[in-house]
Parts: C-alpha cells; structure tokens; sequence
C-alpha cells in the first residue's frame, strides 16, 4: 500500500460558506460542441463565461472518474483516474499532438442533444491512439509525463489495471481467466508489464491529457472568480484498481468478489430497494490505518474541486449492507460505519474542509447527529417539499435554515417540469400559491426564483430548468440500467432572456458575485 497526503490547513474555515451565493448544476457531459460529448475545449471557457456574465458564484458538476457498466459517473474503475471522453480535440491540435483531420470529418452521434456512449467509444479511441504518439513524439513529451507520474501516485497502478483489463476484453477484474494476475503475483505483474507495455503508456497519457486539460479549465474559471463544486461517491465499483490493487479496503473473498455490496433499502424509486452492487467498506482496517486511503482521496479531489459534495452521506452514520451474491436488496440490514471519527482525522491532517453533505434520502437521528457534528451544510430539493400539503415537509423552504445547499432537484430527480406534470390538481394548486406564481411565468421561472429567495447560504439551479427543458431531459432514473447521463444542451438554448432572468433573480435575492472581475 501506498499513501501520500501532507498537511495543507485550510485557511478560509467555513465563514465564507455563510455568504449568500449561488450556482447552476450541470455536468461536462451535457455542454454542446462537437465531439459527441461536453469536452474541456471551447464551449466549457464559454460556460465560465456564460456564470461570470450571470453573477454566479458556482459551476457544480458530477464526478469527473471513468464510466463504466451503464455509463454512470457513479460506478468507476478508479477513484482518482479522469474521464477520458471529456479530453478535447480541438486542445490537442493546438498543442501540436493531432492534426484537424484526425476528428474533424468524423461523426460523433446523430442526435447533438444526447450522448451515444457506445459510439463515442468506438470513434474516439482511434483519435486519442494518434494524439498519444504525436505526444510521445514531441520534445517536451517525456519530460511532461515524467513530471505528471511523479506528482500522481496512483497513475502506475491505474494504468497497469486498464491496459489488462483491455487484454481480457474489458471484462471486470472478478471475471480475469489468469488468477496470478488477479492475486497480483509479483511474476504477473512483470510479465503484463512487459508484455502490454504500449497500453500501458497510453492509459498514462491520457490521463495527463485529461489533467492538464481540466486543471486549465479550473484555472480559467477561478481567474474568474468561479469555483468549482466537485462530487465525491461514497463508494468505488467492484471493478476497480482499488479492488485489485487494495482488497483490504473492501470486504472481499479470495478472488477480489464483493462478500457484501452496497445499496438501499426500499424507497420511492424501487420496491425492492436500490441495489448499487458496489463493494462495502473494511472500516475495521481503515480505522486501524487512521483512515489514511480517506484522507489521501480527499487531498486529490480537492485538487480538481473548490469544493466536494460527498455523496451518500448517510453511509459514513450507518449503511445498508446487502450479501453480495444478492439481487436485489430486500435481505440488506443497517450496519453501523465510521462516524465522526472518519472526519475527525481528515480534519487533524486537512484543516477545516469546504464540504457540501449529501444527506437524501432515508435521514435518522444518527445521521443527523453526524451531520451537526460535522458542520457541513446538507441539501434541501425543494421539488421534495410539496408532496406534504400541510407545509411540513423538512424540504419545503420555509424549513430552510442558512446552512444548507437548496436545489430544485439533482442529477436523479425529475427536472422541474416533468416533476410538474406527474403532480395531482390539488399538489399543483398548491406549488402555485406557495411560490406566488404569475400568469406570465413558467413553473421553472417561479420554481427558480423562489429557490434563489429561500434562506440557504447557496441556491443551485440546474441548467435543464433554466432552459425551461422537459422531463426527457432527465439526467438519471435511479435504480435502472440505461438511457441515463445522456442529456447535453444545445448552444443555441442559451438566449439572451434567460440569460437575464437568471441574472435578475441573482442580483434580487442578494446572490450576485462580489469577486467578479471589474471588467465585467
């Protein structure tokens, strides 16, 4: 095992969490342009500059590791590798790697408003193989590289995972037809090294073309006086360099399969409860270790964020943990996880933390008392708050407190108006009055504006309410398998009107952004 961390406190504390501010939600996948997928190029800088133009404080978006089994940015095969669909083309040109005929005749997808993941797969790989070797070609390449695998710890490990994965056809680590190299025999490893080698080196490159890429982007925008809001899963895949590489993190048998997996139990999204399949945690030994692998990958992610959403905050107070050979997660049963202790220690070796609490879903007291203890600001969806007709609900604004993140609704809701629709009479009387809705204003418009009133320190608004979308613009019905995280906005979409009504509510409710350069 290997871990690297040092200690960096924190200087700005929470005080600036307090500050009325706000945001808009939404992930590199979904920005236009040409390449089938939002990328890191042209349209993500006019982005930045789209929220400068609006006052925002925030660009919040989802994970930025690999995708997987089903396209979810939520099951990866590492907790630190980068999204490789996301790395630009055009950028690669400029920096001499690829020509303009490399990508410039090739079809992407047909529809330009949604992600064909299997195709993009297919078309991009080639490009990425060229730039690759236009890299290694390069006079400053290897010095470049050489730097990134210095600075990036966990690159070796993710590199030599990928390229044998390819080797036994993608298929995941569980399913591997040489058990030597799933044991990580030090005679495997080298003999996959030697053999895969060219593979090897591409998974490396890609990565620093990932990186260099998105730490410009963050960079433009934080010359802006744009901050990035981050988002950490709780849990990492089966699949996994973790699982291979550290079997002790996780509760596993001898050949790297889950003894117990993740999940939920019974919700309003599943009957029989959300079965996740990832592995659980060990928080036997990650106590015995000071929770080192912890306080390692929030160091990282807080070099690609300003800020990180922890997702699934409930899991840290209690988790459902389901057998493993399962499927579905009725048989789950609630175990206790690491608590405060956990945060405790990322606290002593990090400083105070700008982190947002991902506290949906089932809520008890226990995970209540972990969130006061924490201090983190949790998340209000107010879309949850008018399913009670007597006000009561802890997501209806008036419930707000100022410490806490307020949104329409997230990546695994419905957006505004696909949630509008599937009210009844009496629950869509009752979102009208509650907000003071006008005869001229779409729900979206009196949804957003009254989000951006409420007391919450930070109001986020998805970029599919803005633009007023319907429910097909939907990023992500839990619980399913496919035509998810495949929503992307159209340029055009963007007019000028909307563009100043976010504007307005922004500086209305008193959440415009004071550090914004002077030149705008």
């Amino acid at each position: 095992m290997r871990y690297y961390f040092h200690i960096d406190k924190n200087k700005e504390g929470k005080n600036r969490m307090l500050q009325r501010e706000s945001g808009i939600l939404m992930h590199i996948s979904s920005l236009p342009g040409p390449f089938g997928i939002g990328s890191f190029g042209k349209e993500a800088y006019e982005f930045v500059d789209f929220l400068v133009e609006t006052k925002q404080t925030y660009w919040q978006i989802l994970p930025l590791t690999t995708t997987s089994y089903g396209d979810s940015p939520y099951q990866s095969f590492s907790a630190m590798a980068g999204n490789t669909h996301f790395i630009d083309f055009a950028l690669l040109a400029e920096a001499g790697y690829l020509a303009k005929e490399d990508f410039e005749n090739i079809s992407f997808g047909h529809n330009p408003e949604e992600v064909d993941y299997a195709l993009i797969y297919e078309r991009r790989r080639p490009i990425l193989d060229k730039a690759v070797q236009g890299f290694l070609a390069s006079k400053e390449g290897q010095s470049l590289l050489a730097t990134f695998e210095a600075e990036n710890s966990w690159l070796e490990d993710f590199a030599d995972f990928m390229a044998i994965k390819e080797h036994f056809g993608n298929k995941a680590l569980q399913e591997w037809e040489d058990q030597t190299i799933v044991q990580r025999t030090k005679e495997a490893i080298a003999s996959y090294r030697e053999q895969l080698a060219d593979r090897i080196l591409y998974h490396k490159v890609t990565q620093y073309f990932f990186y260099s890429q998105w730490l410009d982007l963050k960079r433009y925008a934080n010359d802006n006086a744009i901050q990035i809001i981050g988002d950490m899963p709780i849990y990492v895949a089966a699949d996994s360099v973790e699982a291979w590489t550290m079997p002790e993190l996780f509760k596993l048998d001898d050949e790297r399969k889950p003894l117990f997996i993740a999940g939920v139990p019974a919700d309003d999204f599943s009957a029989t409860g959300q079965l996740w399949g990832n592995p659980i945690y060990n928080w036997d030994f990650h106590a015995k270790t000071g929770y080192a692998w912890w306080i390692y990958r929030i160091q990282e992610s807080f070099k690609l964020y300003d800020k990180l959403r922890i997702d699934h905050f409930k899991g840290f107070s209690d988790f459902w943990e389901i057998p493993g050979a399962d499927d579905t997660a009725l048989n789950g049963r609630w175990s206790a996880g690491p608590g405060y202790q956990l945060f405790e220690a990322v606290k002593d070796k990090l400083g105070d933390l700008p982190i947002i609490a991902e506290n949906l879903g089932y809520i008890d007291d226990k995970a209540e008392a972990l969130l006061t203890k924490t201090a983190f600001p949790g998340m209000k969806i107010m879309a949850f708050g008018f399913y009670d007709l007597e006000g009561q609900s802890i997501d209806i604004p008036h419930n707000y407190t100022p410490d806490t993140v307020a949104y329409t609704g997230t990546h695994d809701n419905e957006v505004v108006n696909g949630w509008y629709v599937n009210l009844t009479d009496e629950q869509r009387k009752f979102v009208d009055a509650y907000i003071h809705r006008s005869q001229d204003e779409t729900i979206t418009q009196a949804m957003l504006r009254s989000l951006y009133a409420s007391v919450s320190h930070i109001a986020i608004a998805t970029m599919q309410d803005l633009l007023d979308k319907d429910g097909d613009s939907r990023m992500n019905m839990p619980n399913t398998l496919g035509g998810n995280w495949q929503w992307r906005m159209l340029a055009k979409e963007l007019t000028q009107d909307k563009k100043d009504f976010l504007t307005g509510i922004t500086e209305l409710y008193a959440r415009a952004n004071t550090s914004l350069p002077q030149s705008h």
